[in-house]
């Protein structure tokens, strides 16, 4: 079945076949992957396979909601799979999976939702996770401010891994790997089409290689 709609309607989060398109088309083919390729309710993730990389399980969820959705050096896709990516990465877990449940806004342009999965997978695959499950539902128009994420992650912990906040004492260290507030900033001005000479981009992204 082929997706014929430039913009999100009803019928899509309704369970026939412009929700089977929808999903085919826009989610599944990007993120393609055996677990998800089999399209049942859940990924089903072989333990042998999680213990190949340690002893613990971390997981994780995050909900991501972000105006303008596109900024300088990022969208809300770059945000949701960086921000659970590295809230898995400060805990010292390889991340491994993500799911990723959308909710949409009637009348969302399904180019504007393709450019953001784009950005998903582009960043999945820079962080060495899948895509492995999700979940999508439409609501009326001014019910959501156009598109909402979640993303949830599983990760391993290694071995002789212990990163915690509950570790830091005084006297430690804080190590920056960049400038602070790139992110903030970046998207105050596309918000308020503010004018300046400095070229402020966010600095989103998977951390996962610097820490697990």
């Amino acid at each position: 079945m082929t997706l014929r709609d430039t913009h999100v309607n009803m019928g899509h989060g309704g369970g026939g076949q412009a929700m089977h398109a929808l999903i085919a088309e826009v989610f599944a083919t990007p993120f393609d992957n055996p677990l998800l390729a089999t399209m049942e309710d859940q990924a089903r993730v072989p333990l042998s396979e999680l213990a190949a990389h340690g002893d613990r399980l971390a997981f994780c969820t995050d909900s991501y909601v972000v105006d303008p959705l596109f900024f300088p050096g990022g969208d809300i896709g770059t945000l949701a799979v960086c921000g659970t990516v590295n809230d898995l990465a400060m805990g010292g877990a390889r991340p491994l999976y993500l799911s990723c449940a959308v909710i949409l806004e009637e009348g969302f342009p399904v180019e504007t939702l393709r450019r953001i999965v784009a950005s998903m997978r582009r960043v999945a695959a820079e962080a060495g996770v899948q895509i492995v499950t999700g979940d999508t539902k439409v609501v009326g128009r001014g019910a959501a401010d156009k598109i909402f994420i979640n993303t949830a992650g599983i990760g391993v912990i290694p071995v002789g891994i212990e990163l915690s906040a509950r570790k830091a004492r005084p006297g430690d260290r804080v190590i920056i790997n960049g400038p602070i507030g790139d992110h903030g900033a970046a998207i105050l001005v596309a918000r308020q089409q503010l004018a300046l000479e400095a070229d402020i981009r966010s600095d989103c992204q998977p951390l996962a290689g610097l820490v697990a």
